[in-house]
Order: structure tokens, then C-alpha cells, then sequence
């Protein structure tokens, strides 16, 4: 079961994202920033990871060569998150 301190870690680390892309990137992901608000982090995270095509927004950081940017990258590329999904994810 994730903690609330992980889940309110997680939210910030997801909007953290988003930021970096609008700033660094100049990419304003409207869309991906609603479904934090809606719905949370990790089901957005969940949401984007198990889609059957990659995301507007992935595509669009990959043209840009900013797949450090993606929730992809940001869950695959710290252990920390890692508990806060299953392995196929």
C-alpha cells in the first residue's frame, strides 16, 4: 500500500515534469496536467504506461529529444518509484 507521504512525493515529482517540459522544452501538456489534477499521480502514470500507443505527449518530447521528460523515464529511471508499480508496468 503506498504511504501518503509517497503518494504526495509522487504528485510532485509528476507536476515537477510537467514544469520542466514547459520551461525546458516548451511544451505546455495541457492534457497530462488535467489528468493530474483529476486524477492523481500514480493512476496517471498508470494511465499513460499501460496505453496500447504512447502518448501526444510522449511523441512530442521524443521530437524534441526529451524523453527524459516522460513519466516513462521518470518511473523507470528511479528505484524509488519503482514500489509504486507492478513489474510489467
Amino acid at each position: 500500500m503506498i504511504s501518503e507521504d509517497q503518494k504526495n512525493t509522487f504528485d510532485a515529482a509528476m507536476f515537477e515534469i510537467y514544469a520542466r517540459a514547459k520551461s525546458e522544452a516548451q511544451y505546455t501538456a495541457s492534457l497530462f496536467l488535467k489528468m493530474l489534477h483529476d486524477r492523481g499521480g500514480q493512476a496517471t502514470a498508470k494511465t499513460l504506461i499501460n496505453a496500447s500507443k504512447p502518448s501526444d505527449g510522449f511523441t512530442v518530447l521524443w521530437e524534441k529529444g526529451r524523453l527524459d521528460l516522460t513519466v516513462e523515464a521518470m518511473v523507470a529511471e528511479n528505484p524509488k518509484w519503482h514500489s509504486l508499480f507492478l513489474r510489467e508496468e
